[in-house]
């Protein structure tokens, strides 16, 4: 099945942030790990800590947004509580599965990617550890 333009801009986005984390000394152990209840992104380590981090990802085809328009729009505010319970759900289901040790730490992280179509740029804004 072929994938839908929406899906195109989300893998790109994904992308995007594995190339951010492994610059930044991560190890990218999953992407798009899936069940029937939930997704995640990715699946990341550093420093002994589990990152498991949702992307989301908007495009822009402006060569130069103010700085009204920049912050208009926060892809992150997608992330509401009813997907922050799925995603402790789907959390539970890796760590279980993965057989990850009750004392590994581990966190939330959500990336904003903002994909310029015109440049071929992307930004990132990087939400660390959010709270379920």
């Amino acid at each position: 099945m072929p994938l839908t333009d929406k899906q195109k801009v989300g893998n790109t986005g994904e992308d995007v942030v594995v190339k951010f984390l492994m610059k930044q000394g991560f190890s990218v152990l999953d992407r798009n790990y899936r069940r029937k209840w939930g997704e995640l992104d990715i699946v990341a380590k550093n420093k002994d800590i589990l990152h498991f981090i949702e992307v989301k990802t908007v495009v822009s085809c402006g060569t130069n947004p103010t700085k009204e328009q920049k912050d208009w729009f926060r892809p992150e505010e997608n992330v509401h509580p009813w997907k922050l319970k799925r995603l402790a759900r789907i959390i539970q289901t890796y760590l279980i599965d993965k057989k990850v040790s009750c004392e590994t730490e581990w966190q939330i992280d959500i990336a904003s990617v903002f994909l310029n179509l015109e440049t071929r740029k992307a930004r990132i804004r990087w939400i660390k550890n959010v709270i379920i």
